[in-house]
């Protein structure tokens, strides 16, 4: 039999989160809606593992919803999103899904915090700055966390030594 030392600093319950600043990686931005018609962006965010950080792999779900006065999402926290996201100013996209595409693999830090609404506990996030980190992306997904690039939420193909051109 092998032996086990408790570690109590490593203790987690489901999915829970503590409030604070994480770096993440966006796995998935895609418009959703619910069984009502209410529409929203669904974005998937992951705890980076390739950061020295608390909770890696875990999943922070941000929901940015439509206005039900105007039928539009808040521009503004968009173009906040994808500033901080270091994506290009100016930059032209052929639809809302090739915009939200754009997002899935960038890095990001997010500050989070736990509120209750409706009597649920829901982790939102409160601020996206630019990631604090240099260098290229090493997060390593989990099986079944493969990043998807679009409203079918498939994962991202995955190119074999014969596809390449070079």
């Amino acid at each position: 039999m092998t032996g086990f030392n408790l570690d109590f600093s490593k203790a987690q319950q489901g999915n829970e989160i503590k409030d604070g600043t994480y770096e993440v990686i966006i796995n998935k931005a895609v418009e959703n809606a619910t069984k009502s018609g209410a529409e929203f962006i669904d974005i998937d965010l992951i705890v980076r593992n390739d950061v020295q950080q608390q909770f890696q792999n875990k999943h922070i779900f941000p929901k940015i919803w439509k206005a039900k006065a105007t039928g539009k999402y808040n521009e503004g926290m968009i173009m906040a999103i994808a500033q901080a996201l270091q994506l290009e100013d100016g930059k032209s996209y052929n639809g809302f899904d090739e915009l939200l595409a754009d997002f899935v693999l960038k890095p990001v830090l997010v500050r989070v915090k736990t509120e209750e609404s409706n009597g649920y506990k829901n982790v939102n996030v409160k601020s996206w700055e630019k990631t604090n980190t240099t260098g290229p992306v090493n997060h390593q997904f989990k099986n079944g966390d493969e990043p998807s690039f679009g409203p079918s939420r498939e994962p991202a193909p995955t190119a074999k030594e014969d596809d390449l051109p070079f």
